[in-house]
Formats: C-alpha cells, sequence, structure tokens
C-alpha cells in the first residue's frame, strides 16, 4: 500500500490520481499506523515551509516521518514535501525542517535580472548520478513551481536543472527520496519517474 501523508499542505489529489493511473492502489492519511504501515510514503506539499512544519508538529507527523524512514521505508517528498527533508529554511525567516537530508533550502536568487522567480514551467535535467534508480532523467524535461532550492552536498543530488543556479531537481539519502518537480504535472516522464520509485525504490 501506498500511503500519501495528508497534513493539509499538498497537492494530494493529482498525486493519487497519478498513482491510481498507475494501477497502484493509494490512500490519503494521517493515520501513523498507516503511514509507519505502508510499502512506501509520498509526502506532496505546496506552500510554506514554515506553516507546512508547524502543522506537521502540531499533528506529530514529524515524528511519524522519522520513525518510517529509520524504519528503511521508501519515502519521496514532492516540490515542498522534498523541501521539508532538509535542515532548514530561510523562508519567512528561518524554520527548521525534518533533518533527514543535510542541507538549507533557500531562495532562488533574482538580483541580477536575470531571472523570474518563481521559477514556474518546464526544465530540462541533467543526470548527476549515473547509478541512480532515476537514471532515465538525464536531459527529460520536467514540470517545476518554486521560489526556493535545496542547497545540499553533491552526494545527494541525483539530477538538476539550470536555472541561473543549479537546482537540484532529485535528491537522494539511503530510502529518502526527494523531486523538486511536480511528477503528476510532467507528463509521460513524471509517471515514468513514480513508477520507477514504486518498483525499484523498495529494492534498493
Amino acid at each position: 500500500m501506498i500511503a500519501v501523508i495528508d497534513y493539509g499542505a499538498g497537492n494530494v489529489f493529482n498525486v493519487l490520481k497519478a498513482c491510481r493511473y498507475l494501477g497502484r492502489e493509494a490512500e490519503l492519511t494521517a493515520d501513523p499506523q498507516k503511514i509507519s504501515q505502508a510499502d512506501v510514503v509520498l509526502f506532496p506539499g505546496v506552500g510554506a515551509f514554515g506553516a507546512a512544519m508547524t502543522r506537521l508538529k502540531e499533528t506529530g507527523l514529524d515524528q511519524v516521518i522519522k520513525s518510517t524512514v529509520a524504519n528503511g521505508t521508501p519515502f519521496l517528498g514532492i516540490c515542498l514535501g522534498m523541501q521539508l527533508l532538509f535542515d532548514s529554511s530561510t523562508e519567512f525567516g528561518s524554520a527548521a525542517g525534518l533533518g533527514l537530508i543535510p542541507g538549507q533550502v533557500v531562495r532562488i536568487p533574482d538580483d541580477d535580472g536575470q531571472r523570474i522567480v518563481p521559477q514556474v514551467g518546464w526544465n530540462q535535467n541533467e543526470l548527476q548520478r549515473p547509478e541512480s534508480i532515476f537514471k532515465s532523467i538525464d536531459r527529460q524535461y520536467t514540470y517545476f513551481v518554486h521560489s526556493y532550492y535545496a542547497k545540499c552536498a553533491e552526494e545527494y543530488v541525483v539530477s538538476t536543472v539550470d536555472y541561473g543556479v543549479a537546482v537540484p531537481a532529485i535528491v537522494q539519502k539511503d530510502n529518502v527520496y526527494g523531486f523538486q518537480f511536480h511528477p503528476e504535472k510532467s507528463g509521460q516522464v513524471g509517471l515514468e519517474l513514480l513508477q520507477t520509485f514504486f518498483e525499484k525504490a523498495v529494492k534498493a
């Protein structure tokens, strides 16, 4: 079973639709038992980092997520859900994240006038880790909507896109994965990436 975490900050219905299109049983839930017993966990999100973390802490889902990851369950954060995997964010001040991948989330720079923030639209991935289960992402386009991006060690970066800075598009640390883009809005490429996660992350 695929658990899609419900914490009031997710683009959940399109994610659920994508799972079902792929023939996968997925359930939107905030139930700690269902999350901890799931074969795979998806963690979508849209909105502000600090507000989302406050919601996770109020509901105790932050600890549920950490214990689920510690148990080795394949875990995928999507968009804001990916950003929340990191140590902290500078969005609207400073806020601590889940600390599952070392790094900080910072605003895409726009002070040189060379780019519009947020990044909205399609961008081309460049593979950084050829051994990744997501190696098919190389040169493929995925759909982004975000103003902040993760700064982390190269060892955690699977692919990047160029938006004036090298934006990590896919990250991984052990059984924790993150997509900065929206796979559910990235057409066939996004569906194939989700399918790869479902088929291979459990075995990785």
